[in-house]
């Protein structure tokens, strides 16, 4: 039972911290909408851990991203899901045992928890992307904007966002971030359980990955692509 209060603890860290980004994210594309720093509307997450003995659960969470500016080659997300395998195949060809997606040499972020105590690992990877069931992101940038010409105001606050989310310990997770929903709806679903205590329930999510249209189970796909090459890399020899 420790070890799954832990990981349900950790789910819920998760969770926070995603929608905490996807926030932040969706703030900075905004203010650069439009100008020369755009920026594009996907960005990386990357989730670690370390020994933290005086925390609840004895661990503390660690999360480095990566955003990219506005272009073609950032704009679609299964797309860029490849190509951040393949970077990372690439790194561990060329650099070995010592490459770390945290760089120095080959890194695979540009902010967040850059620099990690000695003894932390990996436990997640994912991307925040502020396409929504209310349209592509430059779809929606646009659609405020000419609320604001027109005298309508509307504010990128009320805009949604999505997380998707993998963990080693086979956890994975959809985060719906809206600032509309009703009191008591998290926007989170989960193919585990985020409270270890309800021993015995149905979970509508346990296949998640394989749900959702043709996109989305592309999203996954990829995502467990890169998942899978960096749990190989970056947890072998490691126990558990």
């Amino acid at each position: 039972m420790p070890a799954d209060l832990r990981w349900a603890d950790l789910r819920r860290q998760v969770v926070y911290r995603s929608k905490r980004l996807n926030t932040g994210h969706l703030i900075e594309a905004d203010q650069a909408f439009g100008g020369r720093g755009a920026v594009g509307p996907h960005a990386l997450m990357l989730f670690f851990a370390s020994d933290a003995p005086n925390e609840p659960h004895g661990y503390r969470l660690h999360t480095a991203h990566r955003t990219w500016p506005q272009s073609p080659d950032s704009d679609v997300l299964p797309q860029l899901l490849a190509d951040m395998t393949d970077v990372a195949a690439d790194n561990i060809a060329s650099i070995g045992r010592e490459w770390s997606p945290l760089g120095p040499e080959g890194s695979m972020v540009n902010g967040g928890d850059m620099t990690l105590p000695p003894a932390a690992w990996y436990v997640g990877v994912g991307v925040s992307t502020l396409d929504s069931d209310q349209g592509r992101w430059y779809q929606v940038a646009r659609t405020l904007r000419e609320a604001a010409a027109a005298g309508r105001y509307m504010s990128a606050f009320n805009l949604k966002g999505q997380c998707y989310v993998l963990l080693t310990d086979g956890t994975a997770l959809h985060i719906d971030r809206d600032p509309q929903v009703r009191l008591g709806n998290d926007g989170v679903r989960c193919n585990k359980t985020l409270d270890p205590n309800r021993i015995t329930f149905h979970n509508p999510y346990e296949h998640l990955t394989k749900q959702g249209d043709d996109e989305t189970r592309d999203i996954w796909r990829q995502l467990t692509a890169l998942h899978h090459t960096l749990t190989a890399h970056l947890l072998t020899g490691r126990r558990a």
